[in-house]
């Protein structure tokens, strides 16, 4: 009976990492393709010509606003973001909400500043729950085979866009 045990308990052990590895076989563009809440995100991304670079190697955090939070934008900024001539502008964007390195949310300190790969720090808050910029982080932690993802309820625009 004993032996039984072991070989069940084994057994789930086995088919719940494979599971897990599943999940992480996805790189950051394809976990957040197959995401409703993030479509308007993968838009913005093809847009910018951004795919391939978030497809690559890494490691990146990406902090992923959703399509609520592009949609709570003034009214014509992401539709004047994804016309062809802004499109320096939307990258600037986007890439502000990247992080060239993979950090999980228990790596995250109060106050602490990180650089984003367009360049500018963005500040994180632990005070209220973990925020970035103050968007807040909505769900940590989703990883992907060339980084993390974390899904935020804001758009943040880099200071120089301000």
């Amino acid at each position: 009976m004993k032996k039984l045990l072991k070989s069940i308990v084994l057994g789930a052990l086995i088919i719940g990492m494979s599971f897990s590895v599943k999940a992480q076989n996805k790189n950051i563009v394809e976990l957040a393709a197959g995401t409703e809440s993030l479509s308007t995100l993968v838009t913005a991304v093809k847009a910018a010509g951004l795919v391939e670079t978030l497809s690559g190697k890494g490691p990146f955090t990406v902090f992923a606003p959703t399509n609520e939070a592009f949609e709570a934008l003034p009214k014509g900024t992401l539709e004047s973001l994804l016309k062809p001539e802004n499109k320096d502008k939307l990258v600037a964007v986007l890439t502000y909400h990247v992080i060239g390195a993979k950090v999980m949310s228990t790596d995250l300190k109060e106050g602490q500043k990180a650089k984003t790969v367009q360049g500018e720090e963005v500040t994180i808050s632990l005070k209220y729950g973990a925020s970035v910029n103050g968007a807040k982080v909505a769900k940590a932690d989703i990883n992907a085979s060339n980084g993390v993802v974390h899904v935020i309820d804001k758009v943040i625009l880099p200071p120089s866009m301000k």
